[in-house]
């Protein structure tokens, strides 16, 4: 039988390389029944690098196409948000973006 914090370690791993966040993570362990204490040991979602896996997937999905409108740029949003990114990660990216356009 596996222990649950060594199948927290992996299941983090492997949902962060799929290119979901902290949040749907968080949430998809909880349902799995793990303790929260034990995911906030694991799961560090001020961890900054959860920046960059953002930009990463935004980048993989819109190809670096900057929204050109605000529906453009909420259905952006929406698709980040659904991938279980917090909002400031998701903002980072679109003014990281744009500064260097």
């Amino acid at each position: 039988m596996l222990n649950d914090a060594r199948f927290a370690e992996h299941f983090i791993y492997y949902r962060r390389n799929k290119g979901y966040g902290p949040i749907r993570i968080r949430l998809e362990l909880i349902e799995k029944g793990i303790k929260e204490d034990l995911i906030d040991q694991h799961l560090n979602i001020a961890d900054n690098t959860w920046f960059d896996d953002a930009r990463h997937v935004w980048k993989k999905r819109f190809k670096e196409i900057l929204p050109q409108d605000f529906t453009t740029r909420a259905r952006q949003m929406r698709f980040l948000q659904y991938r279980g990114f917090t909002r400031e990660q998701i903002e980072s990216v679109f003014k990281l973006c744009q500064t260097k356009s």
